[in-house]
């Protein structure tokens, strides 16, 4: 089916009010049904957001959160959402977006370790994770 730029615009508005969590089941399948009536389908998975990103990296540190609990992060994670990439990251052929996080959660670490408001046992955890990503400390 050839579609016009304004069918192309409710394809799309279509495809997104069935990935946003915001939206109630019941429009998110009359948006399906639709889609299905346009010859097109439906979005294979939802993308995960910034938020929801976080709480699944949170969960995975959470020293009270199960192990079950973890492991379901961290395959969510590697499956369903990973990392988005920055922003305002070069596109070039030698630059990863996995790299930059990469250096940007150990300048964290970094710096957490001459913060003050950062607890003892939290400083030792941030050493422990510098060392083990072969940081000197």
């Amino acid at each position: 089916m050839s579609t016009t730029k304004d069918q192309g615009h409710v394809i799309g508005g279509l495809k997104a009010a069935i990935s946003n969590p915001n939206t109630s089941e019941e429009a998110k399948e009359r948006a399906a049904e639709r889609l299905e009536e346009m010859g097109e389908s439906a979005p294979a998975h939802q993308e995960l957001g910034t938020h929801q990103i976080a709480g699944y990296k949170a969960t995975i540190t959470n020293p009270n959160t199960s192990e079950e609990a973890k492991q379901h992060a961290r395959e969510v994670l590697e499956t369903g959402g990973g990392e988005k990439p920055e922003k305002h990251a070069r596109h070039s052929p030698t630059h990863s977006p996995h790299d930059e996080h990469t250096k940007r959660v150990l300048a964290g670490y970094k710096a957490a370790l001459h913060n003050a408001n950062v607890s003892d046992e939290a400083k030792e955890r941030a050493k422990d994770f510098l060392r083990d990503h072969g940081e000197d400390v």
